[in-house]
């Protein structure tokens, strides 16, 4: 699905080469996050906890025109410079720009802050930067200005504390501990009113993969719920054919659950033996091969079954609509022969 997704995308001109290269990166699975929220609502400290504990790269608005060596990066200090807004099509191609590098496509990234408006979002997505997870980080407004007052950054970590709800033990970090520079509350409220009037349009993009946090409780609670997020797998809209084995001892609810399961999905119910007893009844070649063996009760050799099931399970009906089957494989061995025919259950 993620490759299909940067195909679209990127419409390269050699797709086999692209697709390839995309097997390759191995990446898929790689975290794709945006944290974003109003001022002082905690996106760093959860950034920045996601990133040590997915080993994941933060981007924020301070690492790249502080921190990175990248070809914009002159032309954005010089707006900021001269206290103007950096335009969000200059934002958009800085963090295209770093995304590009090996660790980000390795690793995966977590955007802090970005984006701040559907301006912003809708060029993140031309250029192919589609966040898998968006967290929303939310708290009352006053609550927000309250927090704002006491913040305080520690600049050789870039951690953000607290003087009242985080102040840090260690005495070395509370020396060196510095007051950000837009602390006044006439700034905060007038940052918070922008951000109430840009968020509707970012919510609206992102609506299928965004989840918003209460960022108002104990900051462990927060980062739970926020890694717990993470970590979930979108539902796939792609068309899907269930492959279905149940395993467990006699009496445990195998057939039961099977034909549950087939008359609510509409998959077909294959029960291992009752495939064997149909196959002598109807007298088939394969069937007359195993009638002696269950006849005589001895069990019927493992080749003659999966021959059976095989043919059973390339059925039609099996692969439009999907089985759930239940009585095989009953050892490693029948096991390893399922997965020798492709008969592979997802």
């Amino acid at each position: 699905q993620n490759m299909l997704e940067e195909l679209l995308i990127h419409k390269p001109d050699d797709p086999i080469q692209y697709m390839i290269n995309h097997l390759k990166q191995n990446n898929d699975d790689a975290p794709r996050i945006c944290v974003v929220g109003p001022p002082a609502s905690g996106k760093t400290t959860v950034a920045m906890w996601l990133c040590k504990h997915l080993d994941a790269i933060r981007i924020s608005q301070e690492t790249l025109l502080f921190k990175e060596i990248l070809a914009l990066t002159r032309e954005a200090k010089m707006y900021k410079e001269r206290k103007q807004k950096i335009p969000n099509a200059l934002w958009a191609n800085l963090i295209q720009e770093r995304l590009s590098n090996v660790d980000c496509i390795k690793q995966g990234w977590i955007l802090e802050g970005f984006p701040e408006n559907q301006e912003q979002a809708w060029m993140l997505q031309s250029s192919g930067i589609i966040p898998r997870h968006v967290v929303v980080l939310y708290a009352p407004d006053t609550v927000l200005i309250e927090r704002n007052s006491g913040k305080r950054l520690d600049p050789f970590t870039e951690e953000v504390y607290h003087t009242t709800f985080d102040w840090p033990s260690d005495p070395l970090i509370q020396q060196r501990l510095v007051k950000p520079e837009d602390l006044s509350e006439q700034e905060m409220s007038k940052k918070l009113l922008e951000y109430h009037r840009n968020f509707p349009g970012v919510f609206q993009i992102y609506q299928k993969v965004l989840k918003s946090i209460n960022a108002d409780q104990p900051s462990m609670d927060v980062l739970s719920q926020v890694l717990t997020y993470v970590q979930t797998r979108h539902r796939s809209a792609a068309p899907f054919t269930p492959r279905i084995l149940f395993c467990g001892p006699p009496g445990s609810g195998k057939s039961l659950q099977a034909a549950l399961i087939a008359q609510k999905y509409s998959v077909v119910n294959i029960c291992c033996g009752q495939l064997l007893k149909e196959a002598v009844a109807d007298k088939t070649k394969l069937g007359e091969l195993i009638k002696p063996y269950i006849d005589n009760g001895y069990p019927v050799p493992d080749n003659l079954v999966m021959k059976i099931l095989a043919e059973r399970l390339n059925a039609l009906d099996c692969m439009t609509n999907g089985w759930v089957l239940y009585g095989f494989p009953r050892d490693i061995e029948q096991g390893e022969q399922l997965q020798k025919s492709h008969i592979i259950p997802n």
